[in-house]
């Protein structure tokens, strides 16, 4: 090695070069978060239907649930309906409104 360069010198290059690298990591960082910001800006999710219905597993898959659109507690078999599907289900059997987002409530069925 060479003498006339110190050791605390070389770790100070060091040092340098690493802050460089950091540096551009973090630009990546950012241009990245910008680059996905844009394309969710683009591409906006869809609104939730209004209602849906929750079916079961199996054959027939009958329909176990009617919930609002944004229910949480909906399972992922799913379907959008309209309103007058959701009232019509909830006055044939009001034991299949959800007891979280209460579709029954919010159509007037109580």
């Amino acid at each position: 090695m060479n003498e006339s360069v110190s050791r605390l010198d070389l770790l100070r290059f060091l040092e340098r070069v690493q802050v460089g690298d950091l540096a551009r990591t973090r630009q990546w960082i950012a241009d990245e978060e910008q680059r996905q910001a844009e394309i969710a800006a683009r591409h906006a999710p869809p609104p939730p239907p209004d209602w849906i219905v929750e079916q079961g597993i199996g054959v027939g898959r009958r329909i176990v649930a009617v919930h609002q659109g944004w229910c949480r507690m909906s399972g992922k078999r799913t379907s959008p309906i309209t309103r007058d599907e959701a009232l019509r289900l909830l006055a044939a059997d009001s034991g299949m409104a959800c007891q979280q987002c209460r579709p029954d409530t919010e159509l007037g069925v109580l």
